[in-house]
């Protein structure tokens, strides 16, 4: 029996790949397996090429497996393009109305399955990823009945004749196959799964629960992929705790909008990718000079302009911490993992109240859209920091003075009212301003106003800004990430490990303001430091020369071709790295 395996489906988008993926790996969570989802999908509604890979393990994993072990294809340029992953003694599951072929030089078994024949004789070719999910699940040798009770809940909602079909087109594939094989395939069977409740989800639906959890009732957005998972599941969820959802007209509208929400003292959020962001920029300014707290999400994609709105991509690292115009401060923070999406954003919304800035979530698609298990939540975690928001009625103002706004403090945070409070009246301005809101041109304000809100930054402290993982003494490598590429690294560096070469690995979660101290030592000890991210000019590299130091020690191993990294190509470039060092 193995411990782990990697399962993909492909075909033309609209064709029911996701549908197929999400009931094969429900499934598969309810017996307990940790798995890791990788979606590879089309920028169009419908039509071209698109597959969703898992992989199943017995343990924790949070990484895309280098291979494949069974290919389902419901078209023939599904094995051309993915059949190359297969390992030797592979197999493809494919629907025999195609005449499927093995391309050349793939060392793969091939079933032909009459996957739409089967679909076609129970009324409809709808029901074909039915009958290619029971193909594939039966030779894994799993008990039907679980993947029953998860065709039944999906369907369940069309009447229990659709049920009743689709199982009808799982059990048919699954005989036919099992027929053809003589029984599953003992070489694919794999071991017991420990049976424990896990969680299932999108980084999207995490930072979902996230905000709700943390006190969200309002969000305005503007649909965009890959963040719009964030705004679907809120519309779902907030109305149910007395918040609201908007969808805007644009970008700009969203983000002034949430400014709005939040100085009314409503926890209001919004969530876009690279393009959207580009548009919020200048009333991100506005946010920062007035001091109004906002949390934004920016799920980065490929880019510029429309770029590769589907694909991987870790490229508005300098936007987000440099892209408005003049300085404010403002707090980016990186999640790097389904249950740090979770807290990172109950976090963010603390941190934008406690310091009366933006605080921008950064993440990427494959955080964003790719499903994983990961463990229980804990609620009793979850703690809400409004900061400096005054309660109740405030003393009467000096000589019925305006309220004092923007204060001077010693840490920057002044004292924050909602609109209403008594003697809290203050004026509101995007120009700069004195300790009342107005406006003022005088140089020695300006220079003590600029002071306030920047020394902000000085005092920001935040859960985890790096995380280290099992730290070597003496590493020959430190390898150091971000975002979604956590779980990449630890395999690869388990593989070092492995092979005698001693390393360190650092995800930097706070990205403004940098973690320069917390991540120095890790840095002296190194003989190299191997910077990896989904770019073309190594920004996080730059931040980490700009704000530590040790140039001379860094390398860049980016990758910007619309994929994730694969634990193997960071092996690979790790043992080249110790060839030369030998010589």
């Amino acid at each position: 029996m193995i411990s782990q395996l990697s399962w993909k489906i492909g075909g033309q988008q609209g064709e029911g790949v996701e549908s197929t993926d999400k009931i094969f790996s429900t499934a598969l969570n309810r017996l307990g397996y940790y798995l890791y989802g990788y979606r590879h999908f089309s920028s169009r509604i419908k039509g071209g090429h698109t597959n969703n890979k898992i992989r199943i393990s017995t343990k924790p994993i949070r990484a895309i497996s280098d291979d494949l072990d069974i290919l389902v294809a419901f078209d023939q340029e599904t094995i051309d393009l993915n059949a190359f992953e297969l390992r030797d003694n592979g197999v493809i599951v494919a629907d025999a109305k195609f005449n499927p072929v093995v391309p050349e030089g793939v060392k793969a078994r091939l079933f032909p399955v009459p996957i739409t024949a089967i679909a076609e004789d129970l009324g409809t070719s709808l029901f074909k990823n039915m009958a290619a999910s029971g193909a594939s699940w039966a030779l894994l040798g799993l008990p039907l009945e679980v993947f029953n009770k998860a065709v039944e809940e999906e369907f369940g909602r069309k009447g229990a004749a659709v049920v009743e079909k689709n199982i009808e087109a799982v059990r048919k594939a699954a005989e036919f196959i099992l027929e053809q094989n003589g029984g599953p395939m003992l070489e694919f069977q794999l071991e017991p799964a420990d049976g424990k409740q896990k969680l299932f989800m999108i980084g999207n639906d995490a930072i979902g629960l996230g905000a709700l959890t943390g006190g969200c009732r309002f969000m305005p957005a503007y649909p965009i992929t890959p963040a719009s998972e964030i705004m679907e599941y809120l519309i779902k969820t907030l109305p149910k705790f007395g918040g609201t959802v908007i969808q805007t007209e644009d970008e700009i509208a969203a983000v002034t909008m949430a400014i709005g929400g939040n100085y009314a003292g409503v926890r209001t959020m919004t969530a876009s990718a690279g393009p959207g962001l580009s548009l919020m920029m200048e009333a991100i300014g506005l946010a920062g000079m007035t001091e109004t707290p906002v949390v934004i999400v920016d799920t980065q994609r490929g880019g510029p302009s429309t770029g590769l709105p589907t694909k991987q991509e870790q490229s508005d690292l300098y936007a987000m911490i440099y892209g408005t115009h003049g300085e404010i401060p403002k707090i980016v923070l990186s999640p790097s993992s389904i249950e740090e999406c979770f807290y990172d954003t109950i976090e963010a919304f603390n941190l934008a109240e406690i310091y009366q800035c933006p605080v921008i979530l950064l993440t990427d698609l494959q955080l964003s859209l790719g499903k994983q298990s990961c463990e229980l939540l804990d609620f009793n975690r979850v703690k809400i920091d409004r900061g400096r928001l005054m309660a109740g009625e405030l003393p009467p103002t000096e000589d019925n003075k305006l309220f004092k706004r923007y204060e001077y403090a010693e840490n920057g945070i002044s004292p924050r009212v909602v609109p209403g409070q008594k003697y809290g009246i203050h004026h509101v301005t995007g120009v700069e301003h004195d300790q009342e809101g107005r406006p003022s041109e005088s140089t020695e304000n300006r220079k003590n106003m600029m002071d306030k809100r920047m020394d902000k930054l000085k005092y920001v402290k935040v859960t985890n800004p790096i995380l280290v993982d099992a730290p070597h003494e003496e590493p020959e490598v430190l390898i150091i990430g971000m975002g979604s590429t956590g779980g990449t690294i630890d395999e690869a560096r388990a593989r070092l490990t492995e092979k005698g070469i001693a390393t360190n690995h650092v995800t930097v979660r706070l990205m403004h303001p940098f973690p320069a101290e917390e991540l120095r030592p890790y840095m002296e000890k190194a003989k190299t430091v191997v910077v990896l991210e989904n770019n073309a000019t190594g920004q996080l590299a730059s931040l980490i020369k700009l704000n530590v130091g040790y140039a001379d020690k860094i390398k860049n191993l980016l990758k910007y071709n619309g994929n994730p990294f694969l634990p193997a190509e960071i092996t690979t470039f790790c043992q080249e790295l110790n060839l030369v060092w030998q010589r």
